[in-house]
């Protein structure tokens, strides 16, 4: 299949509407738990304790499906890390993606629901993704008949490959989920590809899915025909949709708002971080005293330093895995004096070196 470039035009359609998505740490409790419920009703059936599958995620039994709980992607993970220890079932992580529905996602999925056409479905769920507790980055491509969605674990994931394949097999899920949901029960991709190799604990079933699955590849992609985009979309509404995009936008900006001081830091910030600015210089730009901003962030329970090493930690983790970039070219794209230093930063943010997660690649089966 050709390589595949984002379709502009659907793009374009949407993209004056959509503000700027805040950055959100992985710790900020600030989600709704909608994939934590998935996954623990699914484990529930499946006879597991809750009080196991929440190990460690601070959210009771009775607070999972409360509409005024907020999780964190650290919990999230937590959760899934849970969910492999606890079940054996060969395809767990697709089971839970699959059974999220178009109705699990409040204004986010209505607004799925009345795009106008296919096209513009993909390019919004892309676009207002943070709305749905991303666990990973997930792009929209199409060219010469053919479209995809490829799909990147968090960079917290890519340190445990079990939990990078659990990710990515539960988007994944998730995906073919919602895609059916949109365009009927008879969608099917053409072909799915994975970044790793075929694994024995669990996996993706090839029959349900109606497809090749392919290991081993560049990326983690699904791929279909753009003939399932050129359907009429039938439960559109040219006039309902753009009020509805109106209302995700004030859910971004409200999510933005959660986040805080925080997420105002990490934008400026992620603007040069080869020279970032100070502390001195954020809070000038923010109009606030060095103090008052240290002390907002404390009260958030994060310092500058963090923020920083975040988000260095979160750009290493994508230049590792998507670019052959040398080590004293990373150094020298994240504001590192060497790439000595940048190799000890990356142990002390990881406990790995920066070639072991270049050889994470392809994660070995488990």
């Amino acid at each position: 299949m050709p390589d595949s470039k984002p379709s502009a035009k659907a793009s374009r359609s949407i993209s004056n509407n959509a503000k700027e998505k805040p950055i959100v740490g992985l710790r900020e409790r600030i989600y709704e738990p909608t994939k934590l419920a998935a996954l623990f009703d699914i484990l529930v059936d499946q006879d597991c304790q809750p009080r196991e599958i929440l190990k460690n995620v601070n959210l009771t039994a009775d607070e999972v499906h409360s509409p005024k709980s907020k999780i964190s992607l650290a919990d999230l993970m937590t959760a899934g890390k849970n969910a492999i220890r606890l079940s054996s079932d060969p395809h767990l992580p697709y089971r839970i993606g699959t059974s999220i529905h178009i109705s699990a996602y409040g204004m986010y999925g209505f607004a799925i629901l009345c795009c106008p056409d296919f096209r513009k479905t993909m390019a919004f769920a892309e676009l207002y993704h943070a709305l749905a507790t991303p666990l990973a980055t997930i792009k929209f491509a199409e060219k010469e008949g053919f479209a995809s969605w490829s799909i990147e674990p968090n960079p917290e994931a890519v340190t445990d490959p079990q939990l990078y394949r659990f990710v990515t097999e539960m988007q994944i899920g998730i995906h073919i989920s919602l895609m059916r949901d949109v365009m009927g029960p008879a969608f099917a991709p053409d072909r799915i590809d994975l970044a790793y190799p075929e694994a024995r604990d669990f996996g993706l079933p090839a029959d349900d899915i109606g497809c090749p699955i392919g290991f081993s590849g560049r990326t983690n992609q699904i791929i279909f025909q753009s003939r399932w985009l050129d359907q009429a979309a039938n439960l559109g509404n040219r006039t309902t949709y753009p009020m509805v995009v109106a209302l995700c936008d004030d859910l971004l900006q409200e999510l933005k708002s959660r986040v805080g001081v925080a997420g105002e830091i990490r934008a400026l910030l992620i603007r040069d971080i080869a020279n970032p600015p100070t502390l001195a210089a954020i809070a000038k730009l923010l109009e606030v005293s060095d103090r008052s901003l240290r002390r907002q962030l404390q009260e958030q329970g994060i310092s500058f330093r963090g923020l920083l090493d975040e988000l260095r930690m979160q750009i290493a983790f994508k230049y590792l895995r998507t670019t052959r970039l040398a080590n004293e070219d990373i150094a020298l794209a994240l504001g590192f004096s060497d790439a000595a230093n940048f190799r000890r930063a990356f142990r002390r943010w990881t406990n790995k070196s920066p070639s072991e997660i270049r050889g994470q690649n392809h994660p070995d089966p488990a």
